[in-house]
Parts: C-alpha cells; structure tokens; sequence
C-alpha cells in the first residue's frame, strides 16, 4: 500500500499545519468554572489537547484574555498557561476579540485563511469573533468539545448560529487526525499518539509505531 504524494500543503482543503491558525481565547478561571454545557475536566482536557497540538504542528497561535491588565480577570488556567508559555498573550477588554485592534492584527500577521477557533463562552467569545472572521473571508473550524457556554442551550444555539454563517463543526480528536494525515509523516507520529493518551483516548493503545517498518 502507498500514500499518494503530499497534496500541496498550503493550498489543501482540508486543515494542514502549512495553511491554519489555532486561534484561543479565554481560558480563564472565570470563564471555565461557569461552563455548564460539558464535564469541566473533560473541557480542560480537550483544549489543552488542542493547545499542544497547534504546538506540535508548528501552527501560529494567537492567544487571547480579557481584562487580565484591568485587574478584573485572572490569567488563564495553569494547563494552558504552561502550553503556550512562549507565546504571548493578546489581553483586551472587548467581549468580541475580533474588535481589539491587536488581535485582529496578529490574526491577519499569520498569513492563514483557515482559523481554528476555540473560545469560552461559545456564545459570545467564540460566536462574535467567528461571525466577523467568516464575513471578512475566513473559514472558521470550531473544535465543539474543546468550546464550551453557560449552559447546553446556550452552547448549541451558538454553535448552530456560526455553522449557519458558514463555520465548520469538527472535534478535537479530528482535529489531531486531519493535521497528521499519514501514518509516514514520523516526525510527529509520536506527538500525535500521546496527544489522543493524554486527552483520554485509545489510540495508544490500539495502535503501535515501528520505525523500523
């Protein structure tokens, strides 16, 4: 069995880590002790998931808090903070990111049309920023279990609001797949195993890698 070659990497339709951003905002003690749509551990988990596999690709990552600066909000959560401790953070006092004038800025730097696009509350720092994104001809991809609202209601109307606009529904399980894609690709075949270990998944366990193959 053979791979085809590489598709072009830049210009795929599908998420690579030569044409995407992982854009993340919010992830802040507030904001994550008030979810009520999903298991809180589970959230943290999925998005710290998420976080260190936007490292391990190599994506540019914007990192976006509110009210850090003002005294009003705490950094984010001690997982993330630890991920992305090399990257820095964009702290605003809009509710809507893609209205500080830095964010959308660093947004536009990446060169990158796809955004992936994770936000505490799903509706409204993930739904007003993914509205403004898709109506000025980005694509916006919304890891569903890596996003979470205040409650179930309020999380599936926000997300059925921004698919309706246009944004695509994926989770962060695919995420990890799509950015990975072969098996050949070796370089990151071990990140990416202990990225499914790590989120609570089976593939470490269902599936071995041998270099040697």
């Amino acid at each position: 069995m053979s791979s085809e070659p590489i598709r072009d990497p830049v210009k795929d339709h599908l998420l690579t880590p030569q044409n995407s951003a992982f854009i993340i905002i919010d992830y802040q003690p507030v904001q994550v002790n008030s979810i009520a749509s999903m298991d809180r551990q589970l959230l943290v988990n999925n998005i710290t998931g998420a976080a260190k596999a936007a490292v391990a690709y190599g994506l540019p990552i914007i990192h976006s808090t509110v009210n850090v600066k003002t005294g009003l909000n705490k950094p984010p959560i001690p997982t993330i903070r630890k991920v992305l401790d090399k990257y820095p953070t964009y702290d605003r006092t809009t509710i809507n990111s893609w209205e500080d004038v830095e964010f959308r800025k660093a947004v536009e730097a990446t060169g990158r049309k796809k955004l992936i696009m994770t936000a505490l509350w799903t509706e409204a720092c993930l739904t007003f920023p993914a509205l403004d994104a898709l109506k000025e001809g980005y694509e916006v991809y919304v890891p569903v279990d890596a996003v979470g609202g205040t409650s179930v209601a309020a999380h599936d109307a926000a997300l059925r609001r921004v698919e309706q606009a246009g944004a695509k529904l994926i989770s962060v399980p695919q995420l990890f797949c799509e950015l990975q894609r072969d098996w050949k690709r070796s370089e990151t075949v071990p990140a990416f195993m202990n990225l499914f270990i790590e989120t609570g998944g089976t593939a470490g366990i269902q599936f071995s890698y041998d270099k040697t193959e």
